[in-house]
């Protein structure tokens, strides 16, 4: 970063750190002895998809890497598009196997970012469920390299704002929690959520 750009205020991009997402297994553990949500075994990656054979071909790199266990039952991945056109890949894990599901979630993410298309991913995120069924998940921002929590309630697009923070607060010591509020951005009918 040179003078010009402290003057101007401007900052150095984060770097991508996508090994911040092994913290999630012990996490999980926080937060469920602190709010009690554990995880549903569903993850997702978000990236905004690219035409072309090499992207096509990362793309079925990664369905094979993560279908390889569906032979001995294991559930295969699936890739939806939203309706803002961004692409959603869910990955499915038994519950009680975060430390599997943050690995999948993992090579998908190394994957894209090793074949050129970093600059694609937007945000990975585990999904968690309480007692009552309350949906939360943690989401792994790419750009920025945290994670924030996000609750929607149920009925529409609204959030439950107190949760979010009692879970930034629980948390805070386990994994790199994204400080601006304002960066904690709604993923409405994200799958697995």
């Amino acid at each position: 970063m040179g003078l010009l750009d402290t003057i101007l205020g401007r900052s150095k991009p984060v770097r991508p750190d996508l090994d911040q997402l092994f913290a999630v297994p012990s996490a999980a553990l926080t937060l469920q002895a602190a709010t009690g949500f554990v995880p549903t075994g569903l993850g997702s990656v978000c990236f905004a998809g690219v035409e072309g054979g090499t992207f096509a071909r990362i793309q079925q790199d990664v369905r094979e890497l993560l279908d390889a266990d569906t032979a001995s039952g294991g559930v295969p991945v699936e890739f939806s598009r939203d309706s803002y056109g961004y692409t959603w890949l869910l990955a499915r894990q038994p519950a009680e196997d975060t430390a599997s599901l943050v690995n999948d979630l993992h090579a998908v993410n190394t994957l894209l970012q090793d074949g050129g298309f970093g600059p694609q991913l937007l945000c990975s995120l585990i999904s968690f469920r309480d007692e009552r069924e309350r949906p939360l998940a943690l989401v792994y921002l790419y750009k920025r390299g945290t994670f924030y929590p996000f609750a929607p309630l149920p009925g529409g697009e609204k959030r439950d704002n107190e949760l979010e923070l009692q879970v930034r607060a629980a948390l805070g010591d386990d994994l790199r929690v994204e400080k601006d509020l304002a960066r904690w951005f709604p993923v409405w009918g994200a799958p697995g959520l």
